[in-house]
């Protein structure tokens, strides 16, 4: 068997534990986007996807990604309502986002304690926190 056969078969058996059907070009997309820890946009995973010879549509890369951020295979981290990564990290984590260069940054869970949260609304309960620091360049003096 060869390394890439290996790597779809891993794939194929992650996907299918979190409850999706590895067609093509879900696993197309899988194997850019979870090849790494990384943060990536729609369209970014769409050029990675085709230039390594992945025969996908924006529109199959666009549902891709909903079907996976549902099925918690990876994280929806909206910046702002035109700006929305895909995160293949989903341990609990936070962001630093760059304004200036739209890069995205992991900050570690234990490195922002939230301890001191306000408790959630009267029969409801609190499935987690995702807080992003948007942050530019200092001026310069």
């Amino acid at each position: 068997m060869n390394e890439r056969t290996d790597q779809d078969d891993r794939l194929a058996t992650r996907l299918r534990a979190h409850g999706i059907a590895p067609t093509r070009q879900r696993l197309a997309i899988a194997r850019v986007l979870l090849a790494a820890p990384q943060h990536l946009s729609a369209d970014e995973l769409l050029d990675r996807v085709r230039a390594a010879g992945g025969r996908v549509s924006k529109a199959t890369v666009y549902n891709t990604l909903a079907v996976f951020a549902r099925k918690g295979l990876v994280r929806e981290v909206i910046v702002d309502p035109a700006r929305v990564f895909y995160d293949s990290n989903t341990a609990p984590h936070h962001h630093f986002y760059n304004v200036e260069t739209g890069e995205l940054i992991d900050v570690e869970a234990p490195d922002l304690p939230l301890d001191r949260l306000p408790p959630p609304p009267e029969g409801t309960v609190a499935e987690g926190v995702d807080l992003v620091i948007r942050i530019r360049g200092a001026a310069r003096a």
